[in-house]
Protein backbone atom coordinates (compact mmCIF):
# COMPACT_ATOMS: atom_id res chain seq x y z
CA UNK A 1 0.00 0.00 0.00
CA UNK A 2 1.27 3.56 -1.26
CA UNK A 3 3.51 2.65 -3.56
CA UNK A 4 0.90 3.83 -6.94
CA UNK A 5 2.08 7.43 -6.52
CA UNK A 6 5.96 7.43 -5.59
CA UNK A 7 6.25 4.65 -8.66
CA UNK A 8 4.13 6.80 -11.00
CA UNK A 9 6.35 9.58 -10.48
CA UNK A 10 9.25 7.25 -11.29
CA UNK A 11 7.96 5.72 -14.25
CA UNK A 12 6.87 9.20 -15.83
CA UNK A 13 10.94 10.57 -14.99
CA UNK A 14 12.10 7.35 -16.85
CA UNK A 15 9.32 7.95 -19.79
CA UNK A 16 8.31 11.48 -19.95
CA UNK A 17 6.62 11.16 -23.16
CA UNK A 18 3.85 8.09 -22.18
CA UNK A 19 1.19 8.83 -20.40
CA UNK A 20 1.60 7.17 -16.64
CA UNK A 21 -1.33 6.49 -14.59
CA UNK A 22 -0.93 5.65 -10.82
CA UNK A 23 -4.16 3.51 -9.67
CA UNK A 24 -5.03 3.97 -5.96
CA UNK A 25 -7.76 3.09 -3.33
CA UNK A 26 -8.72 5.91 -1.02
CA UNK A 27 -6.79 4.24 1.77
CA UNK A 28 -3.67 3.72 0.26
CA UNK A 29 -3.60 7.40 -1.41
CA UNK A 30 -3.38 8.63 1.73
CA UNK A 31 -0.15 7.40 2.80
CA UNK A 32 2.07 9.15 0.08
CA UNK A 33 -0.08 12.00 -1.68
CA UNK A 34 2.40 13.75 -0.03
CA UNK A 35 4.17 13.20 -3.17
CA UNK A 36 1.89 15.88 -5.59
CA UNK A 37 3.90 18.51 -4.44
CA UNK A 38 7.51 16.81 -5.89
CA UNK A 39 5.06 16.22 -9.02
CA UNK A 40 4.49 19.49 -9.04
CA UNK A 41 7.31 21.35 -7.92
CA UNK A 42 9.68 18.98 -10.81
CA UNK A 43 6.95 19.15 -13.24
CA UNK A 44 6.00 15.08 -13.19
CA UNK A 45 2.50 15.57 -14.73
CA UNK A 46 1.27 12.02 -13.70
CA UNK A 47 -2.37 10.88 -13.76
CA UNK A 48 -4.25 9.46 -10.66
CA UNK A 49 -7.02 7.67 -10.65
CA UNK A 50 -8.51 7.04 -6.82
CA UNK A 51 -10.95 4.43 -6.63
CA UNK A 52 -13.08 5.72 -3.71
CA UNK A 53 -15.52 3.64 -1.86
CA UNK A 54 -14.34 5.24 1.42
CA UNK A 55 -13.14 2.45 3.40
CA UNK A 56 -10.07 0.24 3.67
CA UNK A 57 -11.51 -1.44 0.47
CA UNK A 58 -9.61 -4.51 0.78
CA UNK A 59 -9.57 -5.22 4.31
CA UNK A 60 -13.38 -4.86 4.18
CA UNK A 61 -13.58 -7.23 0.75
CA UNK A 62 -12.40 -10.06 3.18
CA UNK A 63 -14.50 -9.18 6.18
CA UNK A 64 -17.54 -8.96 3.79
CA UNK A 65 -16.69 -12.31 2.08
CA UNK A 66 -15.30 -14.40 4.97
CA UNK A 67 -15.88 -12.84 8.15
CA UNK A 68 -20.03 -12.73 7.87
CA UNK A 69 -19.80 -8.49 7.06
CA UNK A 70 -17.92 -8.25 10.79
CA UNK A 71 -17.19 -4.75 9.74
CA UNK A 72 -13.76 -3.11 11.94
CA UNK A 73 -12.61 -0.36 11.84
CA UNK A 74 -12.78 0.02 7.75
CA UNK A 75 -14.33 3.42 7.78
CA UNK A 76 -12.72 6.10 5.92
CA UNK A 77 -15.44 8.60 5.37
CA UNK A 78 -13.83 10.11 2.45
CA UNK A 79 -16.82 9.42 0.15
CA UNK A 80 -20.58 10.80 -1.00
CA UNK A 81 -22.65 10.82 1.82
CA UNK A 82 -19.74 11.15 4.65
CA UNK A 83 -17.62 13.74 5.69
CA UNK A 84 -15.32 13.70 2.90
CA UNK A 85 -12.72 13.72 5.00
CA UNK A 86 -10.18 14.55 3.53
CA UNK A 87 -11.70 16.15 0.20
CA UNK A 88 -9.46 14.49 -2.26
CA UNK A 89 -10.60 17.21 -5.15
CA UNK A 90 -9.97 19.75 -2.68
CA UNK A 91 -6.24 17.83 -1.52
CA UNK A 92 -5.23 17.82 -5.23
CA UNK A 93 -6.11 21.74 -6.00
CA UNK A 94 -4.45 22.56 -3.01
CA UNK A 95 -1.06 20.92 -4.38
CA UNK A 96 -1.72 22.56 -8.23
CA UNK A 97 -2.89 19.40 -9.60
CA UNK A 98 -6.09 19.36 -11.73
CA UNK A 99 -8.40 17.58 -9.47
CA UNK A 100 -11.50 15.87 -10.60
CA UNK A 101 -14.42 14.24 -9.09
CA UNK A 102 -16.34 11.49 -10.89
CA UNK A 103 -19.81 9.89 -9.31
CA UNK A 104 -21.48 8.48 -12.39
CA UNK A 105 -19.81 6.83 -15.72
CA UNK A 106 -20.60 10.04 -17.99
CA UNK A 107 -18.71 12.13 -15.42
CA UNK A 108 -15.91 9.16 -15.56
CA UNK A 109 -15.51 8.93 -19.21
CA UNK A 110 -15.07 12.83 -19.19
CA UNK A 111 -12.64 13.30 -16.64
CA UNK A 112 -10.34 10.68 -17.72
CA UNK A 113 -11.33 12.49 -21.49
CA UNK A 114 -9.62 15.73 -20.02
CA UNK A 115 -7.08 13.98 -17.72
CA UNK A 116 -5.21 12.84 -21.10
CA UNK A 117 -5.72 16.03 -22.61
CA UNK A 118 -3.84 17.96 -19.36
CA UNK A 119 -0.21 17.27 -19.49
CA UNK A 120 1.17 20.59 -17.91
CA UNK A 121 0.33 19.06 -14.28
CA UNK A 122 -0.41 15.99 -12.17
CA UNK A 123 -4.19 15.40 -12.28
CA UNK A 124 -6.10 13.83 -9.96
CA UNK A 125 -9.10 11.99 -10.40
CA UNK A 126 -11.59 10.70 -7.29
CA UNK A 127 -14.01 8.29 -8.40
CA UNK A 128 -16.60 7.74 -6.38
CA UNK A 129 -17.87 3.82 -6.21
CA UNK A 130 -19.70 1.88 -4.04
CA UNK A 131 -18.79 1.36 -0.30
CA UNK A 132 -19.60 -2.53 -1.05
CA UNK A 133 -16.93 -2.47 -4.45
CA UNK A 134 -15.09 -5.26 -4.52
CA UNK A 135 -11.41 -5.47 -6.05
CA UNK A 136 -10.95 -8.58 -8.19
CA UNK A 137 -9.28 -11.34 -8.58
CA UNK A 138 -8.07 -11.70 -4.71
CA UNK A 139 -6.58 -14.96 -2.99
CA UNK A 140 -7.96 -15.87 0.12
CA UNK A 141 -5.58 -16.45 3.26
CA UNK A 142 -4.21 -19.50 4.19
CA UNK A 143 -4.50 -21.21 0.72
CA UNK A 144 -1.40 -20.74 -2.24
CA UNK A 145 -1.89 -18.50 -5.39
CA UNK A 146 -3.88 -21.31 -7.59
CA UNK A 147 -6.81 -21.11 -5.63
CA UNK A 148 -7.39 -17.23 -7.15
CA UNK A 149 -10.98 -15.82 -7.15
CA UNK A 150 -12.11 -13.95 -10.18
CA UNK A 151 -15.58 -13.31 -8.38
CA UNK A 152 -17.08 -14.35 -5.28
CA UNK A 153 -16.62 -18.72 -5.68
CA UNK A 154 -15.44 -18.44 -9.09
CA UNK A 155 -12.00 -19.50 -9.56
CA UNK A 156 -9.71 -21.12 -12.37
CA UNK A 157 -10.08 -24.72 -12.99
CA UNK A 158 -6.49 -26.26 -13.52
CA UNK A 159 -5.34 -29.23 -15.12
CA UNK A 160 -5.93 -32.28 -13.03
CA UNK A 161 -8.99 -30.21 -10.76
CA UNK A 162 -11.74 -32.48 -10.09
Amino acid sequence: MGYSVPAAMGAKVGEPDRDVWAIDGDGCFQMTNQELATCVINNIPIKVAIINNSSLGMVRQWQTLFYNSRYSNTDLHTGTDTQMVPDFVKLGESYGCLSIRATNEKEAEQAIKLALETNDRPVVIDFIVGRDAMVWPMVPAGVSNDAVQYARDARPVWEGDE
